[in-house]
């Protein structure tokens, strides 16, 4: 009986699986297999069977089309290499090696790789350009990214399963899903430094998504939530157990945020080698950023620890909000020198001179951030800064500037009075066991507040070399400073 269930089950499972072998597949990384995989897929589609297997080698290929219950399963060897040139690259939003758009129930799992060979396709993107087929943007220096292609882009799509792949050398975001519902991307493996814009993964007006157990390591950011349109938003969002590497900010919500991020929660995450923000959380474009929890993440050799925004960078909307955030169990230590060596395309240096810049917490002028907990953070900084290199004296915090409709990035404000944390335009901050630590002398206040409110400050704990001032407030009301902590109120 069990030889028996074993025949049936493998009989089962050959009856509902296709080999793109049998449709005359080439291994060779030379030969162009996208006719191959189209007719593996349909013929998968006409057998009613959800399973297209790719076999071990490589198989070079341009755009590869996912249809609602199909399957592409990829086995350890097989390599789904991208084809070099510019005009087999199917488009979505924008061009993709896979791509998919209003379809359920669709898979890529298996142990595999999925190259998109990106340095070799940007170098066909730049002679069109340079021939006249393809444009610079008005306001840019590389080719946009409409017109550079994706590993993956799945538009619109529901119930998504993304398991054990390993993604690579994307020319522009390494995977993008839009609008796509009831998304999973389990034990997948990133490794795209090739080109600009590597995010490693971007969630776009999604809802219900879990990302776990992901290792993803990415010429810009590394797990990236975005919001487009006004009436959607990233909603349900899980991220679980991953480990991040960056050029960019290992975590980044809002660079656009147009409807909002509701119920994120991000537990377990491990971030090294990262040029900006471990934690960026941004709205800037109308949206609301609300009930996001924030736990158990460290972060070694990163250029900066947290960084909270509200900005107004789209004047056509009204100002956003950003409430209901809490950090827990938050461990960060910031180098003295850049952090992301080893990048081909390193992140860009910042336009000001500036120091070594805080944790901050801006709001607008006209909205406060409210309700922010942060509880049970170690911050580990580096000190040692030149106030020859820039200087912000108290007398002269009201002078930073708003630049309320700027980029948002964590060096937006330039230099900084504070080396620890930077709170401005905030109500209802609450920081619980806080511990920063400092390695070498700094001229800076270990935290400053202008504009803040409600503020309580509990078990805080500032050590290591000493500071000019521990605390500066500039007006701020009903903050409670530990009586072991040095304050001075700045009244101009």
């Amino acid at each position: 009986m069990p030889l028996l269930a074993l025949m049936v089950g493998t009989l089962l499972c050959l009856q509902n699986s296709v080999e793109i072998g049998e449709f005359g597949a080439v291994p060779d990384g030379r030969t162009l297999n996208t006719e191959v995989f189209r007719k593996a897929i349909e013929s998968a589609q006409q057998r009613k069977a959800r399973i297209v297997t790719v076999p071990p080698g490589t198989y070079l290929t341009g755009t590869i089309r996912i249809p609602s219950g199909i399957e592409l399963h990829l086995k350890q060897g097989a390599v789904i290499l991208g084809s070099p040139h510019h005009a087999d690259y199917l488009r979505g939003v924008w061009p993709a090696l896979i791509l998919a758009a209003d379809a359920d129930n669709i898979s890529i799992t298996g142990a595999g790789t999925i190259d998109g060979q990106g340095a070799e396709v940007a170098k066909d993107v730049l002679h069109l350009v340079q021939i006249g087929k393809l444009k610079i943007p008005a306001k840019g220096w590389r080719p946009s990214e409409v017109d550079r292609p994706e590993v993956i882009e799945f538009t619109r799509c529901h119930h998504v399963r993304i398991q054990g792949v390993t993604l690579k050398n994307s020319t522009c975001w390494v995977q993008t899903y839009r609008n796509c519902t009831d998304l999973s991307i389990e034990d997948e493996t990133v490794d795209s430094k090739t080109y600009w814009n590597n995010d490693g993964i971007d969630i776009v007006d999604c809802q219900r998504v879990k990302i776990t157990g992901c290792n993803i390591d990415s010429n810009d950011d590394g797990i990236c939530l975005k919001s487009v349109g006004p009436k959607a938003a990233c909603e349900d969002i899980e991220v679980r157990q991953c480990k991040v590497r960056s050029s960019a900010s290992a975590i980044k919500f809002g660079t656009s945020s147009g409807g909002g991020f509701r119920r994120i929660h991000i537990d377990g995450v491990s971030i090294h080698d990262t040029f900006r923000s471990a934690i960026a959380l941004e709205s800037v474009d109308g949206g609301t950023l609300e009930d996001v929890l924030i736990e158990n993440v460290s972060a070694k050799h990163t250029g900066n620890p947290f960084f909270i925004r509200l900005g107004h960078r789209n004047l056509r909307a009204s100002v956003g909000r950003v409430r209901r955030v809490k950090i827990r169990n938050l461990d960060v230590e910031v180098p003295e020198g850049r952090p992301d060596f080893g990048y081909p395309f390193k992140g860009p240096q910042f336009g000001e001179p500036h120091n070594i810049e805080p944790s901050s917490i801006i709001g607008h002028r006209d909205s406060a951030i409210t309700d922010i907990s942060l509880e049970n953070i170690k911050l580990t900084m580096p000190g040692g800064s030149n106030p020859s290199i820039a200087r912000v004296r108290q007398s002269e915090i009201n002078k930073i500037p708003e630049r309320p409709t700027d980029y948002p990035e964590f060096t937006m404000l330039g230099e900084l009075p504070a080396w620890g944390v930077y709170i401005r335009h905030a109500k209802g901050i609450q920081l619980k066991n806080i511990q920063i630590v400092l390695k070498k002398p700094e001229f800076r206040a270990a935290i400053v507040l202008d504009d803040a409110h409600e503020i309580s400050m509990k078990d805080i704990k500032i050590s290591g070399a000493e500071t000019l001032h521990k605390v500066i407030l500039r007006h701020s009301s009903h903050v409670s400073v530990p009586p072991h902590i040095h304050k001075s109120i700045v009244r101009s």
